[in-house]
C-alpha cells in the first residue's frame, strides 16, 4: 500500500493549525501515513485504540483527524462524536477497509467530510480534508470491481458473525458450502 502516491494537493497548507490526529489500530500503516503527512507540514499526533484516540483529543483537539472506522477497541464513530464536541470546526475523514452505505450516512451526519476506502493514500486523505465544503470528490481512477466489493461484504459478514460459516450463510441468504468456495477463494481485484 502506497501512502505517499501523488493526488493533486495544495502546494501550500492554508495558514492556521495544522495538527492532525490518525487513529488506526495499523501499527505500519499509521506509521507510514503519520511520515507522509509529517513530510507535508502537519503536525502529527497518532493513537491506535478508541481510548487513545479520546485522550489525545481531551489534551489538545487538532484541527484534523483521519480515523479508521473499525478499531480493535471499538468504533471510530465514538472518537468523531468526541471531537465534534472538543473541536466544532475540526475536519475529519473516515477511513476504512469496509465500506457500507450506512456507516457512511452515519460518519457524516456525526461530521465527517469524507469517507474514504482503504487502502488510500496520504494525497488523495490531505485532498479529501482540504477540499471546499459542497464540492464534490473526483471519481477514483481505479474503483474496486462489484466482485471485490461483494467479497468485501461477505468478509465484514463473516468477521462480524465472529467468523462462523453457517450463521454468515444464513445472514446471506446463501448455501453454505457456495459461502465455503467463496471464502477459500483470494480476493477479487
Amino acid at each position: 500500500m502506497d501512502v505517499t502516491a501523488s493526488t493533486p494537493v495544495p502546494a501550500r497548507l492554508p495558514d492556521g493549525d495544522h495538527s492532525i490526529l490518525l487513529v488506526d489500530d495499523d501499527r505500519p500503516f499509521v506509521t507510514r501515513l503519520g511520515r507522509a503527512f509529517e513530510q507535508r507540514g502537519f503536525d502529527v499526533r497518532t493513537a491506535e485504540g478508541v481510548s487513545d484516540g479520546i485522550a489525545a483529543i481531551r489534551a489538545q483537539a487538532p484541527a484534523y483527524a483521519v480515523v479508521d472506522m473499525r478499531l480493535g477497541t471499538g468504533n471510530g464513530l465514538e472518537i468523531i462524536e468526541a471531537l465534534r464536541r472538543a473541536r466544532p470546526d475540526a475536519r475529519v475523514v473516515v477511513l476504512t477497509g469496509y465500506g457500507n452505505i450506512a456507516t457512511a450516512v452515519t460518519a457524516v451526519k456525526l461530521g465527517a467530510i469524507d469517507y474514504l476506502a482503504k487502502p488510500a493514500d496520504a494525497d488523495e486523505v490531505i485532498a479529501a480534508l482540504m477540499r471546499e465544503p459542497g464540492t464534490k470528490a473526483e471519481p477514483p481512477e481505479n474503483p474496486m470491481s462489484a466482485d471485490r466489493i461483494r467479497w468485501e461484504h461477505i468478509q465484514r459478514v463473516y468477521e462480524l458473525c465472529d467468523r462462523n460459516v453457517s450463521e454468515t450463510a444464513r445472514r446471506l441468504s446463501m448455501h453454505r458450502r457456495t459461502l465455503q468456495r467463496i471464502l477459500a477463494k483470494r480476493a477479487p481485484r
